[in-house]
């Protein structure tokens, strides 16, 4: 039977290859995104890490062209308003991904993006492919940046640097509430200058055991927090923001103490130090051979165990027992036969 649209089919076909085309060239590169939590502090470290696979067959070249980035994020609050990156001239290095293999970046999109304001944000990654003249961009993930509870803040000078402007840095200690614990955050910050050194999420801590804080003579940082029962971590930090210093404690019996000496220094007291990342020492299982050696010697027979049987002569333990004589032959009556 004939059909009745025979002049239709090419022109089915072709709508049908323009609406496929663009899948299999998305098909060609993908582009995966992962955010390890989905609350953050403000000015915190903002992780994000992108896979990238090449699945087009060949070598892939990925480099800028022009004024295309190769590599970057999509950002926009939820309202649809777009962040675009505190430096837009940014380069990154070309790369060259082999066929079907991949890459992996972590970047810290608070260095990169002004993701200080409290709000939600939705998170593309982007790659520019320009031998495909193709984006390829991952599917959204959703941020949330809040502000935490401030439980102790300080404004202390920069030593040596007095009568200098922007010599004063302000220490603020936070907390925040996650779904499951509790986490301690370190801000440092030039508020005259508008500059944040740094907002470290110092680790987990307990609700019912409070922080502490002390400064040195150089108004250096020294926090011991309680993360789990028996357990506190100590972390010295530089006004500058870098950490210097950061230790575990256990804490069997006593609980250890930031202690201020008379020169000024600060060190802990107390507790047992060690290393949570170290491997724990292997049980040593005891060979058959390593027996105590008198479990190797030979055991004796039962019968080697038993007591002699009670003599008739007299026991020389026991001299008043006098064995009953034993009947003469002589004194045995005759037998008669009658």
């Amino acid at each position: 039977m004939r059909s009745r649209f025979p002049n239709s089919l090419p022109l089915l076909a072709v709508i049908f290859l323009s609406i496929l085309t663009p899948v299999l060239v998305r098909a060609q590169v993908t582009v995966d995104l992962s955010i390890k939590r989905t609350i953050f502090v403000a000015y915190e470290p903002l992780l994000a890490t992108v896979r990238i696979t090449n699945l087009t067959g060949a070598r892939l070249l990925l480099a800028d062209v022009q004024s295309k980035k190769w590599f970057g994020f999509q950002i926009e609050t939820l309202d649809g308003r777009p962040i675009p990156p505190s430096d837009p001239d940014y380069e990154i290095p070309p790369i060259q991904i082999e066929p079907g293999d991949s890459i992996t970046r972590t970047v810290n999109l608070t260095q990169l993006y002004p993701l200080g304001d409290l709000g939600s944000y939705r998170i593309r990654a982007s790659v520019y492919v320009a031998e495909l003249s193709s984006y390829f961009t991952s599917p959204p993930l959703t941020v949330e940046v809040t502000e935490g509870r401030l439980i102790w803040q300080q404004t202390v000078g920069v030593p040596g640097g007095a009568g200098i402007a922007g010599t004063t840095r302000t220490i603020s200690l936070l907390t925040h509430r996650l779904e499951d614990k509790t986490g301690l955050y370190l801000r440092i910050e030039d508020k005259s200058a508008g500059i944040i050194y740094c907002t470290h999420r110092l680790g987990d801590c307990i609700s019912f055991g409070k922080p502490e804080i002390q400064l040195d003579a150089e108004n250096g940082i020294h926090i011991l927090q309680n993360n789990i029962p028996r357990e506190f971590i100590y972390s010295r930090v530089g006004l500058d923001g870098k950490i210097l210093e950061r230790l575990t404690y256990s804490a069997p019996k006593d609980r250890p103490q930031l202690v201020r000496a008379n020169d000024g220094s600060v060190s802990v007291q107390g507790g047992i130090p060690y290393d949570p990342k170290a491997s724990p020492t292997p049980t040593v299982i005891p060979k058959l051979s390593d027996r105590p050696a008198a479990l190797n010697a030979p055991i004796p027979s039962l019968a080697a165990e038993k007591s002699p049987p009670p003599s008739s002569k007299r026991s020389p333990s026991n001299p008043r027992l006098k064995p009953s004589p034993s009947p003469s032959p002589k004194s045995l009556p005759s037998s008669k036969i009658d």
